[in-house]
């Protein structure tokens, strides 16, 4: 009788352990460039959380709109908006692990991929974002990883990079350049 109960509690507890086990791998900056079927640089101009689905299948999805300054790779056109599974309506929350958070404002460089397909539509999840943010002390703009911290050397995009500092940290249009010569070495031609 005891064996009956403990049965289905072994189960549940080695599905909990590959929920907890999967872990997204972090994409090179190669990676990045080549899956992404839009690249752009934008401003978060909404969030917006609803409910979807009904049932069981009921969820809910956060919908971000940028307004895009600069297309890199691919036409977002002027205004972009992602769907993320996940987020707040009312007092109920529905947190993804992993997923960035976006606000209004927020000035980033995304790496777009399956829009409106998959739960992030951004390559490798976190790591298809980057952060654009005034550095204090120099005045200039610098590129932020999926991470919050700095970025320095973009052949170290996901692998371990030692700490640095904003000064020391890439610009947003010397990222934009490192995509476009990835796209002219991998085409053989200007991208697009």
């Amino acid at each position: 009788m005891k064996i009956k109960y403990l049965l289905p509690l072994t189960f549940i507890g080695v599905s909990f352990l590959r929920v907890s086990a999967s872990t997204v791998i972090p994409p090179t900056f190669d990676q990045l460039v080549q899956q992404a079927e839009l690249i752009f640089q934008g401003t978060v101009t909404n969030v917006r959380s609803v409910w979807e689905g009904e049932g069981a299948q009921r969820h809910i999805d956060t919908y971000v709109t940028f307004q895009v300054q600069d297309n890199v790779k691919g036409s977002a056109g002027t205004s972009y908006t992602i769907r993320m599974l996940g987020g707040t309506v009312g007092d109920e929350t529905m947190e993804v692990t992993d997923t960035p958070k976006f606000n209004v404002g927020d000035r980033n460089i995304l790496f777009v991929e399956h829009n409106y397909e998959q739960f992030v539509p951004l390559v490798g999840i976190k790591n298809g974002r980057f952060q654009v943010q005034r550095d204090e002390q120099t005045g200039r703009d610098v590129v932020l990883n999926g991470e919050g911290e700095p970025v320095r050397d973009l052949t170290k995009v996901g692998r371990e990079e030692e700490s640095v500092s904003a000064s020391e940290a890439i610009s947003p249009e010397e990222l934009k350049s490192a995509v476009q010569q990835k796209l002219v070495d991998s085409s053989g031609r200007p991208a697009k």
